[in-house]
């Protein structure tokens, strides 16, 4: 039989309360029960103290005759409810009072017990020698008299009646206690209900996820941790839905980025071939066919690279340099391109050090491709700014142009592999859509950030960080290390 997470729950705490409450009454009864004993017997030994000294010891020096002393005994066994004994020094028992009809007092106390101690104060709790049926406290004072003890005083009061007061007792305390507790059971159910509702929707609607069907919604509104967990869930649900779109979206643009290019070669090769591109124009169209099978080659090592980067992490070779040196090195290599298309590259150096640990090479790989995408979508006789600046140990280097900047939807896709915001594939033709997803992984491996802000119709900039190192401190020597990370 399947049990809810709240029949346990509650099932656990009911067999807490029982153990615990069980332990409580076995505990309470046996301190309650000394405790009134060790009372009772104080006040029958006080009781005992007053009959020797105003009915027994005045029998002795015989100012009382046995029937006044058997009367007053009679009194204190009335207002005691309790069986009174009085033995002489021989251990004759001489007078007695209130002992119950079917209880035959003994002749003598030494014929129940012949060691019997007659000059000693105390207390027995039993049956007294097997003389009564239940159990008693029994309290015994010896008489003195001059100094010398003249007989004993023996007074038995049942314990009953310390059974009904700890009955009283539990009916004032543990009753009410018991009651509060099966309220507050109750209560128990109907709160943990509550809870277990949303729970339980909650768990209906993860199953309904888990065929596919993203669609359900939990309509949970609570601000507590239930909630939160149904917002999560929920938006969880959202992006998993996207993930058979991005799926088939990145079959469509390999296949796509696959298939052009091979096409491409297979027409003019088979054009070559059956005498269509004559033979003067041969070298022309081969040097498209070389161009395009560089194009697989770049898109294939791009593809290999970011799949070791999944399957192994990365490998760094961490070491101090500069980074201005990188950035320069950039600059010069996109010169050409950046005339040709008439777009000024500028840079704008904030830092008073521009030492930083990192892996040289794939440093320059992020700068490389931060660069070449921004000239890919920056118009003629528009700027890209390279911004150094330093905040407490980081280095943030940016690189911004005035494109046409990423629509706001787009913005968190940039990242996705082969994703080009840019619906005609991108301008530039050349390009994978791997650059920035290689990007992200090499400066994520650094244990760094990077991040992009964009304007449509102004242009997008894109921030990354390194560990900066003081000059005084500049090693340039190599440290190889695997770099392990959380993958996107």
């Amino acid at each position: 039989m399947k049990h809810s997470l709240f029949d346990r729950i509650f099932l656990g705490f009911l067999i807490i309360f029982i153990a615990a409450f069980t332990l409580l009454i076995f505990y309470s009864t046996y301190t309650t029960k000394k405790a009134l004993v060790a009372e009772k017997s104080k006040v029958l030994t006080n009781e005992a103290y007053l009959i020797g000294e105003q009915t027994v010891t005045n029998y002795i020096i015989g100012l009382y005759p046995l029937e006044r002393m058997q009367s007053n005994l009679q009194y204190y066994s009335d207002r005691l409810d309790a069986s009174i004994w009085i033995a002489d020094d021989k251990g004759i028992i001489i007078a007695s009072a209130g002992t119950d009809v079917n209880i035959e007092v003994p002749a003598n106390i030494f014929l129940v017990d012949q060691d019997f101690d007659m000059t000693t104060s105390q207390t027995f709790t039993g049956d007294f020698y097997g003389l009564f049926k239940e159990d008693v406290i029994t309290v015994t004072m010896p008489v003195e008299s001059s100094g010398i003890a003249n007989g004993m005083i023996f007074i038995h009061s049942t314990v009953s009646q310390i059974s009904n007061v700890q009955t009283d007792l539990f009916q004032a305390i543990y009753v009410p206690f018991l009651v509060v507790v099966i309220i507050a059971f109750i209560l128990l159910a109907l709160i943990s209900g509550k809870i277990m509702s949303p729970i339980k929707k909650i768990n209906s609607v993860a199953e309904e996820y888990s065929t596919g069907n993203f669609e359900t919604k939990m309509d949970i509104k609570s601000n507590d941790e239930i909630g939160q967990l149904a917002s999560t869930l929920e938006y969880m649900a959202s992006e998993l839905s996207k993930l058979d779109e991005y799926r088939r979206e990145f079959i469509s643009n390999i296949s796509h980025d696959f298939r052009s290019p091979l096409t491409s070669i297979k027409g003019y090769i088979e054009a070559i071939q059956d005498g269509t591109i004559p033979p003067e124009k041969q070298e022309k169209y081969l040097d498209i066919v070389l161009m395009e099978t560089h194009r697989l080659t770049r898109l294939t090592s791009s593809l290999l690279e970011l799949n070791n980067y999944d399957s192994y992490g990365l490998w760094l070779i961490t070491k101090d340099f500069d980074i201005i040196d990188l950035i320069k090195s950039a600059m010069n290599t996109f010169e050409g391109k950046c005339m040709q298309k008439k777009i000024s590259l500028i840079l704008n150096n904030h830092c008073e050090n521009t030492y930083v640990n990192a892996d040289k090479t794939k440093i320059q790989q992020v700068i490389y491709n931060l660069v070449d995408n921004a000239i890919k979508f920056t118009p003629s006789e528009k700027n890209i700014y390279i911004n150094l600046e330093e905040k407490r140990d980081k280095i943030f280097v940016s690189v911004k142009d005035e494109g046409c900047g990423i629509p706001a939807d787009s913005l968190n896709k940039v990242w996705v592999r082969f994703y080009k915001a840019d619906a005609s594939r991108g301008r530039d033709k050349q390009g994978t859509g791997l650059g920035l997803a290689i990007t992200r992984e090499i400066i994520k491996a650094h244990n760094e950030n990077i991040n992009v802000v964009s304007t449509e119709g102004v242009g997008s900039e894109f921030t990354f960080s390194l560990t900066k190192v003081a000059p005084e401190n500049y090693k340039p020597g190599e440290t190889a290390n695997l770099t392990s990370y959380d993958k996107p």
